[in-house]
């Protein structure tokens, strides 16, 4: 089922999604200063391609860089990223076959405002926090 749900995702919204994190991580790396951000960026936008079997939880080792790098995040780039989120996952719930879909999408918005202190896992791995 999680491979029939991250084909239709890819297909309706993930390709692009991937496609605005990718831009926002290559602007990121090119500001030199901001490379962490775009490396976070890369790493989300390979999440969002391929969602479903995978989930975030915290970094426990995560500290106040990471507050401060999201705050930073949230003004330049998370803000778009959560919007794009938003009309995606409003347009998919349109449809009954896309309601999961959108679903999936209004739990990627948190990802898009702080990504930073962060970590993507499967689903199956025993310490994955849910």
């Amino acid at each position: 089922m999680k491979f029939i749900l991250n084909i239709l995702w890819l297909v309706l919204s993930g390709f692009w999604m991937a496609v605005g994190y990718v831009i926002a991580g290559i602007i990121c790396c090119v500001l030199i200063v901001t490379i962490p951000f775009g490396i976070a960026s890369f790493r989300i936008a390979g999440y969002a391609l391929w969602p479903f079997g995978r989930t975030t939880v915290e970094r426990r080792d995560a500290g106040a860089g990471s507050a401060i790098g999201n705050l930073i995040w949230i003004i330049f780039a998370g803000w778009w990223l959560a919007l794009g989120h938003i009309v995606t996952g409003v347009a998919q719930c349109v449809t009954i076959i896309g309601i999961p879909l959108g679903i999936a999408n209004f739990k990627m918005i948190p990802l898009s405002l702080l990504p930073l202190g962060r970590e993507i896992v499967p689903t199956d791995q025993p310490f994955a926090t849910r």
